[in-house]
């Protein structure tokens, strides 16, 4: 195994015997770009494995190796795992290859059939009756609203420094408390969390749903159904061709579950979540660019407020969007300004 690149060198000694133990003792490793979260993957380019570490997050770890045999077992497509020693937090898993939908988008692939894959996916996965059989957290109330603190802890006090962080992180939980209601302990579907197009991969050697390759599934719940169409079509990361997004949400709702209720009630829902994570997400960016340096996630902020102040208004959130104006006046014009200036020159951010 090559140690010439720091990042290899940075590899658990127990990296070594693991490969040696599953047959890859003088496997060429290839690093592959990080993101925000602390696992990191090697590319086995002769074995079509990749090598996973993370020491930092065992029950992640552990939700990964189960999720990727529930996902498989479903019919879906996640990798295979080929491996693992969680005492070192190492896995083998299968690697799927470069065509991420980010990528194929990237080419010009078709982003109308991208897109529709990707929902009939959840669609597939949301009527399956085994999908939820599976040991992951719901998404209850008081997780919804300990994701908004990071709002109130990085992006509140950027935009308005002389904000009382006590009074208004109070006001705020409370005015989401009430909104959230509909959607809270809702355990409808698996909800993968992550579900956009840089953790889509395109396999066009298989069939159907299976085409769409999923990645990056250990922080999945469950949830509402709607959550994870939110994640695709409202995506921090770039701009969908005009109008797709309703001709997704219309296919979605063509062929949904019972569950969630009527078109107007999935609508509904959707813009809920969408807010919500909208301002988990810009308080996540403004985090991670002051406090770990990761200025390149301020290019997203701008989208992400405009996505916010939409999700508002179409979820009738008056008093959230009211609360934002008083106490922080020129909330979203403020943030846009933070991204001015910065160009996304080190990947995506993943939230």
């Amino acid at each position: 195994m090559t140690t010439m690149d720091h990042s290899l060198a940075a590899l658990p000694p127990a990296a070594s015997s693991f490969l040696a133990q599953h047959g890859h003792a003088q496997a060429r490793l290839e690093p592959l770009a990080g993101d925000a979260s602390p696992r990191r993957y090697f590319r086995l380019p002769e074995a079509g494995l990749l090598l996973m570490e993370d020491r930092q997050d065992p029950i992640a770890f552990t939700a990964y190796l189960r999720l990727s045999y529930h996902l498989s077992t479903l019919g879906l497509s996640a990798p295979i795992i080929h491996g693992a020693a969680p005492a070192h937090g190492l896995a083998l898993v299968e690697d799927f290859g470069h065509r991420t939908y980010t990528a194929c988008l990237g080419a010009g692939e078709d982003e109308h059939a991208l897109y529709a894959l990707a929902v009939d996916a959840l669609l597939y996965l949301h009527h399956h009756n085994g999908a939820t059989q599976v040991s992951q957290p719901v998404y209850e109330m008081a997780t919804l609203l300990d994701e908004l603190d990071v709002f109130c802890d990085w992006y509140a006090p950027e935009v308005n420094p002389a904000i009382d962080h006590t009074v208004f992180a109070r006001q705020f939980r409370t005015l989401w408390a009430k909104a959230l209601t509909p959607v809270a302990g809702k355990a409808e579907a698996l909800v993968l969390r992550d579900f956009h197009v840089d953790n889509l991969m395109l396999l066009p050697q298989r069939q159907g749903v299976a085409r769409c390759g999923l990645l990056d599934f250990q922080d999945a719940v469950l949830g509402p159904c709607e959550y994870d169409l939110v994640s695709l079509l409202q995506d921090a990361r770039r701009d969908l061709a005009p109008g797709l997004e309703q001709q997704m949400l219309e296919r979605y709702i063509s062929g949904a579950p019972k569950r969630p209720g009527d078109a107007t009630a999935i609508r509904r829902r959707y813009a809920l979540l969408g807010a919500q994570r909208h301002t988990r997400i810009a308080g996540t960016f403004l985090r991670l660019s002051r406090r770990e340096g990761k200025t390149h996630y301020l290019t997203y902020l701008p989208r992400v407020l405009v996505q916010l102040e939409n999700s508002l208004a179409s979820a009738g959130l008056t008093d959230i969007r009211d609360l934002l104006n008083t106490q922080l006046p020129g909330w979203q014009a403020k943030g846009a300004a933070l991204g001015d200036g910065y160009h996304d020159t080190q990947g995506a951010p993943h939230d």
